[in-house]
């Protein structure tokens, strides 16, 4: 057999397969409006996307790959599939801090996929409000770098929504420095989110000693600003330099290499267990000796794992604070639900703020 006749026969099995594949496809679409069709004759939600389900088949497909293709990989376009089958009955409303080429972008579509109707916020409370006031159906906001720390506005907001947390994603950031200009020497300014001006401090301070720093609500309406404004440039996202028609004047600036930031899904439901999962709480003690040791004895004698505890200002009075715990395994869980029981007794303020599956991908 000649070169040419071999790569023909190999290129009719990939057909074949690709029929196959298509066909399988929507099968399974079809599978995910019935379910759909099920639970709107009883009366259900028209909101069917399930963060603990789609967790669970995630981790599935992971377990039982077996390559060539990576596990990773391979539940990336799981997730796509999943995504598509959601759109064919009504895809998912997701609000983000924006505008559009922002890392909640890249997080968004990294939980959600593609088939969703993205709707991009200015702010972290615009956000919420648009999931609050039934605007979208879920939000994602950034929480916590692994340079920085905790995001202190999506913190506080968390005191007063009703919303839930229901799944976080975790991104690798790498910051780019993009402009109209061609030559770094004709900057004069910089903008960004104040989060990656401090991720990038120290090469900011080798590479733009004279610059002016200038913080603004996100890295992408950084990147739109300069789009307009010579001299001028942005630490951004590689995407928005696509976006924004903007030039790449550096890559990857952060001044860590496995700067890293977490965002939360917020929503207005309460997730069910996914095998995986982690419990955020908020609690608020009263002002005396031993009073953290209080709250926190309540977890460490039932064994339950805490992985963070942060604390702000409550707001509510002079020297007030609440702390932001994050704990392992979910609300239903019974050691969980016994030790919060005794830590709700035992804390001035006390609020469960979700369970939720543990990043997959």
């Amino acid at each position: 057999m000649s070169e040419k006749q071999a790569l023909q026969a190999i290129r009719q099995k990939i057909d074949d397969i690709d029929l196959q594949v298509q066909v399988l496809l929507n099968q399974r679409a079809n599978m995910a409006q019935e379910v759909a069709n099920i639970k709107i004759a009883n009366g259900e939600q028209t909101d069917f996307y399930r963060p603990d389900r789609e967790a669970m088949v995630l981790r599935q497909v992971m377990e039982r790959n077996q390559g060539p293709l990576d596990s990773q990989e391979m539940a990336r376009l799981f997730r796509e599939i999943m995504s598509a089958c959601l759109a064919a009955e009504k895809p998912l409303q997701v609000a983000y801090l924006g505008p559009e080429g922002s890392f909640t972008q890249g997080a968004t579509l990294k939980q959600f996929g593609g088939s969703i109707a993205p709707k991009p916020m200015s702010t972290i409370s615009d956000v919420f409000n648009a999931v609050e006031q039934g605007n979208a159906n879920y939000g994602v906001v950034p929480v916590e770098n692994s340079t920085e720390g905790m995001v202190s506005h999506t913190l506080d907001r968390f005191i007063t929504t009703p919303l839930k947390i229901n799944g976080e994603i975790s991104l690798r950031i790498h910051h780019y420095l993009l402009s109209k200009e061609t030559s770094l020497s004709d900057v004069v300014k910089i903008y960004s989110h104040p989060q990656a001006l401090a991720q990038c401090r120290q090469w900011l301070a080798n590479h733009c000693p004279d610059c002016e720093l200038i913080a603004v609500n996100s890295n992408s309406k950084a990147a739109e600003m300069v789009a307009s404004e010579r001299g001028s440039a942005a630490i951004a996202a590689n995407k928005a330099a696509e976006i924004y028609y903007l030039v790449t004047l550096a890559s990857n600036i952060e001044d860590e290499v496995d700067n890293t930031t977490r965002f939360l899904v917020i929503g207005r439901q309460d997730i069910s267990p996914s095998g995986h999962d982690k419990t955020a709480l908020l609690v608020s003690t009263k002002n005396e000796p031993g009073a953290l040791n209080t709250i926190l004895e309540p977890l460490a004698k039932s064994g339950i794992t805490m992985t963070r505890i942060e604390s702000r200002p409550s707001r509510q009075g002079v020297w007030e604070y609440v702390f932001f715990i994050d704990i392992e395994g979910h609300r239903e869980d019974s050691n969980i639900a016994k030790a919060l029981a005794e830590l709700k007794e035992a804390s001035s303020m006390f609020k469960v703020l979700g369970s939720y599956p543990k990043a997959v991908l």
